[in-house]
């Protein structure tokens, strides 16, 4: 058996993967890739879309986090994370999908927004596992980089201010759900609390975490004083995301 994953260490979405894959006891080799040379590579596997995390298993091409989480559960039964009961089921999906659309975003163009103001911080990060050179690259071509990425993910003031308030929503949300029960959905641990964990461990950069998180000092002011106000409600997701990871 082969199982390769191809990914951006950075993303949130390739986390929710790497997580499944060590939850479920399962080794893949991981093929981290520099955000727009990834593009090629991409393309000739799943011969359409370019994004991240795709998975091939012994040729099997699946693409995107919520697909290679059907994938798994599907072919590897064990360690399950979607719940068997229907109606669990469909509450788990439910969140992750509403997770997916608003959370993953919302967290990927606040941070950006501010972190791409930050060629030095940044760029460790977006060429994390990934040979030394493409730091140089990046950094030589960062303007371009800043560029496409904002244009790409349509980042800027106001688009960032919108996400701060669609995370500060849902963080307030999971919190009240996580103090009154230890899992979003049923009685046990799915899909939809790894979800909800993985999409906001950068704003708790846990060590688990494959990239070289920045020191507090060199994290955006503002980010920094985000943090700082949300701490409680991140710290509850922290604790499941360090329960279950």
């Amino acid at each position: 058996m082969t199982m390769k994953l191809y990914q951006f260490a950075i993303s949130h979405y390739c986390e929710k993967v790497r997580w499944a894959l060590d939850y479920k006891g399962l080794n893949a080799e991981i093929h981290s890739l520099l955000p727009g040379q990834h593009v090629n590579t991409i393309r000739r596997l799943t011969r359409a879309d370019s994004s991240v995390p795709v998975l091939d298993h012994d040729g099997q091409i699946v693409q995107g986090s919520a697909q290679i989480l059907d994938y798994l559960d599907h072919t590897f039964p064990d360690h399950p994370l979607t719940p068997a009961n229907p109606q669990d089921k469909a509450a788990a999906l439910a969140w992750e999908q509403r997770l997916d659309d608003e959370a993953g975003p919302a967290i990927r163009c606040y941070s950006y927004h501010h972190f791409l103001q930050r060629p030095k911080v940044v760029v460790p990060l977006l060429a994390a596992q990934t040979p030394y050179y493409n730091r140089i690259l990046l950094k030589l071509a960062f303007s371009r980089v800043d560029e496409i990425m904002r244009k790409w993910m349509k980042i800027n003031e106001k688009t960032a201010e919108t996400s701060r308030q669609t995370m500060e929503a849902l963080l307030t949300e999971l919190a009240d759900i996580y103090s009154t029960r230890p899992y979003l959905v049923g009685e046990a641990f799915s899909r939809a609390d790894l979800t909800a964990a993985s999409l906001f461990a950068p704003m708790f950069q846990p060590p688990q975490y494959p990239v070289p998180w920045p020191a507090s000092k060199r994290i955006p002011k503002a980010i920094q004083a985000w943090l700082a106000q949300w701490q409680p409600q991140l710290q509850t997701l922290e604790k499941v995301y360090q329960a279950n990871r």
